[in-house]
């Protein structure tokens, strides 16, 4: 048994704790209620007040999703930005991602809309991807660009609408932003080895939320590695944690896009973990990964 792989940097060994402190190592083993109670309370943890005169607006999309819109002060683009939040299709909402969102809509001059798609186990596949996919297509019914991001299982949903948006036809979609994503990697080999006791998120963890949300091995936009055909997608910015196991989904699905002919930015964040976007106020490797994430996305925003 080799030594369990770690990072170096200071601020993310710091980090890496005062997660621990809010949410033990295994939390998968805990009921649903208890999981999301621990995840609440480190990402209040984390909350930061939005960039001054950032205005938030609630509503719901199709009559049922809930979904919060951030317009920053100066917005300077007519894209529209859909975040979409991780935690395993088991844990998160408007409130986990709250921070991260609105700074991400000031850094872009756009206007961003997240979702609270419905959750695992109580809302299996393909719940949170129709939530998704029916809030895409209404952003994209109101005539402005879009720029599609999502972080971890959130990435994963990204992905996915922005495939099926491709084999539907529609138009409108101007980049994907996908931060540590999950994207279907086969659990046995590469990185989910290497790391499979990371610290954040172990390979063990990937399985048990493969498992919650039971999309089936044939879907192909639960599982975006495992798409035949890659043509025909917009850009991308894929940014991955070297101390992840996902980390190879990351760099195989930026070999496979670049190999079909797509413009992608890839970063690796040598020292970071899973979940680093939290970690800005405490990491300056994340804060450096979260500058390259708000420039892309910035730069996709105002082409």
């Amino acid at each position: 048994m080799t030594d369990r792989p770690m990072p170096t940097e200071a601020g993310i060994l710091a980090f890496h704790k005062r997660c621990e402190d809010f949410y033990p190592a295994d939390a998968v083993d805990a009921d649903i209620t208890q999981q999301r109670a621990w995840y609440d309370a480190l990402c209040a943890a984390f909350d930061a007040p939005a960039p001054e005169g950032m205005v938030k607006r609630d509503g719901l999309v199709a009559g049922r999703i809930p979904v919060r819109r951030y317009r920053p002060a100066e917005a300077t683009s007519e894209t529209r930005l859909f975040y979409i939040h991780g935690g395993g299709f088991v844990v998160g909402s408007l409130e986990s991602h709250d921070a991260i969102c609105a700074e991400l809509a000031g850094a872009a001059g756009a206007e961003l809309v997240s979702v609270d798609y419905r959750l695992s186990p109580e809302h299996v596949w393909p719940a949170a991807f129709d939530d998704c996919w029916a809030v895409l297509v209404e952003l994209l019914l109101e005539g402005h660009p879009v720029v599609v991001i999502g972080d971890s299982a959130g990435g994963n949903l990204a992905a996915g609408i922005v495939l099926k948006a491709r084999d539907e036809g529609l138009r409108g979609i101007a980049g994907q932003a996908l931060v540590y994503p999950g994207l279907g990697g086969d659990l046995v080999s590469g990185s989910y080895v290497e790391m499979a006791e990371a610290p954040g998120l172990s390979t063990a963890d990937v399985a048990y939320y493969r498992e919650v949300y039971r999309a089936p091995e044939d879907a192909v936009h639960a599982f975006p590695l495992r798409a035949e055909n890659l043509a025909g997608l917009p850009p991308a910015f894929i940014t991955g944690a070297h101390f992840d196991p996902l980390r190879d989904d990351a760099r195989a699905y930026t070999a496979r896009l670049i190999l079909a002919g797509i413009s992608v930015e890839y970063r690796e964040e040598r020292q970071m973990i899973h979940a680093w976007l939290r970690a800005c106020f405490m990491s300056e490797g994340a804060r450096a990964g979260f500058a390259a994430l708000c420039d892309a996305v910035r730069r996709m925003a105002n082409p």
